[in-house]
């Protein structure tokens, strides 16, 4: 006398006949479609989606006009008008000790009008030891530096290359389903 062997599993009760076989026939016949296989069927060409927005994700981050290529441009710029901010303050010490000399000494006063060429019709003329007789060249009060705009790709470029890479995608999932339909009729 046998008797089933029962056990719990998954909520469900399993009963096992030792004595009875299983087939050992291979059934030919098509498979059952299934709400699994339909549903990862239909998953398969949302890749094609998720690629698009992957692409898109990833060139906006990298070379968009928001993106780090753009940022590490925008750093440049910052660190040369740093740079340029400090040549105008060291040109601008300059230029407020030549005026304090010239405000407060009386003699840089004369000695710089005499060599700009001003001077009274009937005046002599001292010479100073150390001072040559040319005229000064004028003092350099800075240049102007404009900052570039920022090296990016265009979004619109990144959205048409991402939509049409999920197309080509989407289009080759398509593909390969239609082959391996037909090649299983």
């Amino acid at each position: 006398m046998v008797y089933p062997l029962s056990m719990l599993i998954f909520s469900r009760k399993l009963t096992f006949y030792p004595q009875r076989s299983f087939p050992r026939a291979v059934s030919l016949k098509k498979p059952k479609k299934t709400t699994v296989n339909r549903n990862m069927r239909i998953f398969k060409y949302l890749v094609g989606i998720w690629a698009a927005i992957a692409v898109y994700a990833l060139f906006s981050f990298i070379a968009g006009p928001k993106g780090i290529s753009a940022y590490n441009f925008l750093l440049s710029e910052k660190e040369q008008q740093k740079e340029n901010i400090r040549n105008l303050e060291l040109l601008n010490e300059e230029l407020e000790r030549s005026k304090n000399n010239l405000i407060y000494d009386h003699d840089t006063l004369l000695v710089q009008a005499h060599q700009m060429g001003y001077g009274y019709e009937n005046e002599r003329f001292i010479r100073i030891v150390g001072l040559s007789g040319k005229k000064p060249i004028p003092a350099e009060v800075g240049n102007v530096y404009s900052a570039r705009s920022p090296d990016f790709i265009v979004d619109r470029f990144i959205k048409i290359s991402a939509f049409c890479l999920g197309l080509l995608l989407f289009a080759f999932l398509l593909t390969m389903e239609v082959i391996d339909r037909r090649s299983r009729d």
